[in-house]
């Protein structure tokens, strides 16, 4: 069995974090991996924009939840973007958002991200002359940002860099969750996914 943490911020996009419970689950039922999928926020509940309210089966920042110790213990974490109008920096460059991902990429586990949900890698300072992207729109404002903390920006909708996965904007989210279960599985078992949800 693998075991995906889904890391959630403040302000997060819901479509962006469903995708990877989604097919993670679809896979356990009719793929040909068993997946455990736990979330993690920095407080009990979490409000996503457009108001859906989450509670986490992780709080971060208690001992029980320290940086190395989630690192060992999953196979990769994920990070959907989400809103600044609704507080999504807040919650994702703060510092112990920063301490998960820099203990997951030291453990060269893999970290999927979805549009903006790049920059708290490059706040967490592992993008560092790595390829990546981030959300295109607006005059390429979150690219700049992105480069600013040292990325190699691509103009691709979805960029694999070793063991980070980033993308564009939210309509390329399932593609990486598939691209997730790819990494984690094979090839083979990501067209079975496939085609039991409908592809």
């Amino acid at each position: 069995m693998k075991r995906v943490l889904l890391l959630l911020a403040k302000g997060f996009e819901p479509l962006e974090a469903a995708v990877f419970t989604d097919v993670l689950g679809w896979s356990s039922e009719e793929g040909d991996e068993q997946f455990e999928i736990l979330s993690a926020g920095l407080h009990q509940e979490v409000k996503a924009s457009w108001g859906l309210t989450i509670l986490p089966d992780i709080i971060l920042g208690i001992p029980e939840a320290l940086p190395k110790k989630l690192a060992n213990e999953f196979d990769a974490v994920a990070v959907p973007g989400g809103f600044e109008e609704h507080g999504y920096y807040i919650d994702a460059h703060d510092q112990v958002f920063s301490d998960v991902l820099a203990a997951f990429n030291n453990s060269r586990k893999i970290i999927a991200s979805v549009c903006v949900g790049a920059l708290p890698l490059g706040k967490a300072g592992i993008l560092n002359g790595r390829k990546a992207t981030t959300y295109h729109l607006d005059n390429g404002e979150r690219r700049n940002q992105l480069s600013e903390m040292g990325a190699t920006i691509q103009n691709d909708l979805i960029v694999v860099d070793k063991n980070l996965i980033t993308s564009s904007c939210p309509s390329t989210a399932l593609d990486v969750a598939f691209t997730l279960l790819g990494l984690l599985t094979d090839a083979q078992n990501v067209e079975k996914v496939k085609k039991a949800m409908g592809f």
